[in-house]
């Protein structure tokens, strides 16, 4: 079979990518660029004409949601006889927190049509990413540290190879269709405690420095009113990769020894 994975620049789709061609699988990744090991083509769902051609031959996606343009993807897809899509979409769609609702309608724009248009679906819900966390990278590499608001903010990070485990796993066996996996990592922990994680993998204490909201620029609101809001109590760790795949998900910490050149 042909798979079409998209969002070939997030750390995601290249891991869902290898896991596939590390199986044996065609694999034809959306790209701007040649990648080895796959066949890049252009996928812009606000540009149609790319879509045919992307598709050809193609009966499963692992699609990142779209912010527009996903009735001619689907339309394209129907018309190249696709039979699954798994969508990478996200926890804040089962969220009743308000600080959640714009991530949520975001994703449940492409999560209802995808419903609706007679193509197998699984739907992935992760919540927050493990590799958020790199965005300190510069900081830790130049300062030793990380400046942020609510270091006490809690979150249960996931790591992307589980993540794309879980999306093979549906990609490629029976019994998925149709369900909605909300997806967690395995412990409740604060953006300090991250920190301090990532301080072991490397073998030295990194400092933190907490920042009042009003200093902060590069946030969206939302997303500092929910860091606000998860500072009371730790988040609940919820449905974890184990609900799926039968074995424990992988903790923050082994994510941090994954990438700890990313901080060097």
């Amino acid at each position: 079979m042909t798979v079409l994975v998209t969002g070939a620049r997030g750390a995601i789709a290249r891991a869902v990518a290898d896991r596939l061609i590390a199986a044996g699988h065609q694999v034809r990744i959306g790209s701007r660029g040649p990648i080895a090991g796959v066949e890049p083509v252009t996928v812009d769902a606000s540009r149609p004409e790319t879509l045919p051609p992307a598709l050809d031959g193609v009966r499963e996606v692992f699609l990142y949601a779209i912010d527009e343009g996903i009735a001619d993807f689907l339309d394209a897809a129907k018309n190249a006889g696709v039979e699954r899509i798994v969508l990478l979409s996200a926890l804040a769609v089962t969220s009743t927190d308000p600080t959640q609702k714009v991530l949520a309608d975001r994703h449940l724009l492409v999560e209802d049509p995808i419903r609706e248009s007679g193509i197998a679906w699984t739907f992935l819900r992760p919540g927050a990413f493990a590799g958020n966390a790199l965005a300190w990278a510069p900081s830790i590499r130049a300062e030793g540290g990380v400046a942020m608001p609510y270091p006490d903010s809690y979150s249960t990070p996931i790591h992307e190879q589980d993540i794309a485990e879980v999306a093979v796993e549906a990609l490629t066996s029976p019994g998925h269709e149709g369900a909605a996996y909300s997806l967690a990592g395995p412990e409740s922990m604060t953006r300090a405690r991250q920190v301090e994680l990532i301080g072991d993998a490397l073998g030295r204490e990194l400092a933190v420095t907490e920042l009042a909201p009003e200093q902060v620029r590069d946030v969206p609101p939302f997303l500092l009113e929910m860091m606000a809001r998860n500072r009371e109590e730790p988040t609940d760790g919820g449905p974890t990769i184990a609900d799926v795949l039968g074995r424990p998900a992988r903790t923050f910490a082994a994510w941090a020894r994954d990438h700890v050149e990313d901080f060097r």
